[in-house]
């Protein structure tokens, strides 16, 4: 049954946590993607002393397991927000959760503008269902979702007319004022959100009216994430309204059956990322122009670092013709345009399952073709500056893993050859290291940004 949008807003809940003793050791069952700086930031507590409290934690973990009980170490901080959970994960992410959904199959079962929207976007017509997709897939995240987020500040599901006026979702950014336009800053706003959480870098969350708050340090990224989105736009009741069980929440279960009933896990325990050489030739000397920075769109996640070949020449230059980018690894070719390259790793020929590489900038001329099977090493296009605003000539890459960007720095870090990423002060800044050996992000491509594929 279609319903309208979300009733009146409710008043901000209270935190639910009672005032803890410094170090006081609290129960937290661990949740998809976590990592222990991760909760470390989120309880105020170190590493260290979460990992003396779970002797069972190897040292060299990774992500937690699901359902793993731990105790924390909790250092209490004031202003903590709601424990009320809106959406898990997998019904954030373009992932497994969203396997055999049709967006246009679902629209055309609806009565909302977004039916008959149409719009150029990505260099071709679309319909709304096709915006919306494309959308998902350049940011990875969940259709559904963005559906119930047009939906609930729209009604682009159940209103036969749009919202009058520009700026539908509440962005106000010149060039921006279109219905997908906006569609795109919301799924880039929502990664900023989800994937800050993430890293641990998320730890407070200010209103347009000021006032302050911390996101329960028992909350999972895709909450997060919403609480988020919303505070970029709504204070008091009608924000504490959007995240509250009658506000976002109710519009996706609505239309998209409760996902708390579903279990799906995107972060398995343990992960590891398979082997990787760098995305160039043997034996070649290219540069480090691009330290950890967003895999798509702008702020988080930072999941991306560049290459270039070693030039001295700076800007948007053709490059020797035994330059070439490679294969990471092994897999199969599921996307080649002007939005990215995408190799599948697990070759089951979808994006949103397994280990995939994505690759921006590639020239059109010589790009690998759709469905090709590539083996390591294997040629897939040169560095150009096509795709997107660029400086200079070089390729961007980037992991997903179940549809999740996978963070260039931290338990799971980018690992070519055994060189592996390091943060900087800022994006694009930032080092790879082997051993003792440091090499410096720089689009100046001087020395010491210089490194060799030495793979075998």
């Amino acid at each position: 049954m279609i319903t309208p949008l979300a009733p009146t807003p409710i008043p901000a809940p209270t935190s639910e946590r009672p005032h803890y003793s410094p170090g006081e050791l609290v129960d937290y069952t661990a949740q998809n993607g976590d990592t222990l700086p991760a909760l470390a930031a989120r309880f105020n507590t170190t590493v260290e002393e979460i990992m003396e409290a779970n002797p069972i934690i190897p040292r060299e973990a990774t992500t937690m397991p699901p359902g793993l009980p731990m105790k924390i170490p909790i250092y209490y901080l004031p202003l903590w927000g709601t424990a009320y959970q809106s959406i898990p994960d997998h019904a954030f992410v373009n992932g497994p959760a969203q396997i055999g959904f049709s967006t246009s199959a679902f629209l055309s079962s609806t009565t909302g503008w977004l039916k008959n929207y149409r719009v150029y976007a990505g260099e071709k017509m679309r319909t709304g269902a096709e915006a919306v997709d494309y959308v998902a897939t350049n940011y990875s995240v969940s259709p559904q979702l963005l559906l119930a987020i047009l939906e609930y500040q729209s009604g682009a599901l159940t209103q036969a007319e749009s919202p009058a006026g520009k700026y539908m979702l509440g962005f106000r950014r010149v060039n921006y004022e279109t219905p997908y336009l906006q569609l795109v800053i919301a799924a880039n706003t929502l990664n900023n959100g989800y994937y800050a959480w993430r890293a641990g870098k998320l730890t407070e969350i200010e209103l347009p009216d000021d006032s302050l708050f911390r996101p329960d340090p028992w909350q999972n990224a895709g909450s997060v994430a919403l609480q988020y989105y919303f505070s970029r736009l709504y204070s008091g009741d009608k924000y504490y309204g959007a995240i509250g069980p009658e506000g976002l929440a109710r519009v996706y279960q609505t239309f998209f059956d409760d996902p708390w009933a579903q279990s799906v896990i995107i972060i398995p325990g343990s992960l590891q990322q398979p082997a990787l050489r760098f995305p160039f030739v043997t034996g070649h000397l290219w540069a480090y122009t691009g330290g950890p920075h967003t895999g798509w769109g702008s702020g988080e996640p930072f999941s991306a670092i560049d290459f270039a070949p070693a030039s001295e020449k700076t800007g948007c230059n053709t490059v020797e013709s035994d330059q070439y980018a490679t294969a990471m690894a092994a897999g199969l070719v599921l996307r080649s345009d002007i939005d990215g390259t995408v190799i599948d790793l697990d070759k089951d020929g979808d994006e949103r399952t397994g280990w995939i590489l994505y690759y921006l900038h590639l020239a059109t001329e010589a790009r690998i073709t759709l469905g090709r099977e590539v083996k390591t090493g294997d040629p897939i296009g040169y560095p150009s500056c096509e795709g997107g605003h660029v400086t200079g000539t070089h390729v961007h890459i980037a992991r997903k893993y179940n549809g999740e960007w996978i963070l260039a720095d931290g338990p799971l870090a980018f690992n070519l050859e055994g060189w592996v990423a390091h943060n900087g002060s800022q994006a694009y800044k930032g080092t790879l290291t082997r051993g003792a050996a440091i090499v410096t992000a720089c689009e100046c491509s001087d020395f010491q940004t210089h490194v060799i594929s030495e793979a075998r």
